[in-house]
């Protein structure tokens, strides 16, 4: 099995005939995710992908007319806000929004929309998800995967393909890769993605992928340690040498005081009995020390 995307994914590529639209595409379709169509307005009628993937003008078209059940955006930051609105509006579960740059303003107008219509947006600014083997959506490499029974999760993309590649060199396999996003306002946080999770049948041990600012960690950890206590579960925070008070990368990467930073987050998980890696690349041998095995 797999959460999020997999060999039921029928996705709809919201943007698909710009410059990254047409591209990751591309790199989807050759993986093997079943992109069944495209949206651009004033475009429909037209095809992508050398003719194999029908244009829309709106996100219904495509779930009526195409039978789209995910969708993709990589519309400029203007326009994603209402991208999103489109797709849940039009009745698609699960919404991966790959756009950087989104006001923090706009994510407050846009979540409870989301939430009511009963969806599931991942992102903004995230990589996406991959499921070996089956589907990605997003912009993580499909190279670097090797399918298997560890699920992780993340709010940097950099260090979910880092992690992804150590855990593949080290025969370590994947079910699903998910990168939540590291802004502010996010669609999913730590702990929905691991509530998937824990309810797939076929994740037999977790990686967390975190990062200063906020408390999202802290609050991961918790739920862990309460619903999952017997799932082997290793964990990184980026961001251990930033200074408090200054922002680094990721806008919801900032610290005051003690609130937020690394070292807080370490305890936490630790009281969990989370192991936390110092580099990702240690995470592969620590898996195996808390007894998982490779793919």
């Amino acid at each position: 099995m797999s959460i999020l995307v997999g060999r039921e994914t029928r996705l709809v590529v919201q943007g698909i005939t710009g410059r990254e639209g047409t591209f990751h595409a591309a790199q989807m379709q050759e993986y093997g995710t079943r992109i069944v169509a495209g949206v651009t307005p004033g475009k429909g009628g037209q095809s992508a992908l050398d003719g194999t993937v029908p244009v829309f003008d709106t996100v219904r078209q495509a779930v009526t007319e195409a039978g789209a059940n995910t969708s993709v955006i990589y519309v400029p930051a203007a326009g994603a806000p209402d991208a999103i609105l489109e797709a849940v509006a039009a009745g698609i579960a699960t919404v991966f929004c790959i756009t950087e740059h989104i006001p923090a303003l706009d994510m407050l107008r846009v979540m409870p929309m989301v939430q009511a219509a009963g969806a599931r947006l991942i992102g903004p600014n995230c990589p996406g998800a991959t499921s070996p083997g089956q589907a990605k959506v997003g912009i993580i490499p499909g190279s670097i995967h090797l399918e298997g029974r560890i699920g992780l999760v993340s709010r940097s993309g950099t260090l979910t393909y880092e992690v992804v590649q150590a855990l593949t060199d080290a025969g370590m396999g994947q079910s699903t890769c998910v990168g939540i996003g590291g802004d502010p306002i996010v669609g999913s946080t730590f702990i929905d993605i691991l509530g998937l999770f824990r309810d797939d049948p076929d994740t037999e041990a977790l990686v967390l992928m975190g990062e200063i600012g906020g408390d999202a960690e802290e609050q991961a950890a918790a739920w862990k340690r309460e619903h999952m206590p017997e799932t082997p579960m290793v964990a990184f925070i980026a961001g251990r040498t930033a200074p408090p008070g200054r922002r680094m990368g990721h806008a919801g990467a900032i610290i005051s005081g003690s609130s937020g930073s690394a070292q807080d987050k370490i305890d936490a998980l630790e009281v969990a009995e989370i192991r936390v890696a110092e580099s990702p690349t240690e995470i592969p041998r620590l898996l195996q020390e808390a007894g998982v095995r490779r793919a």
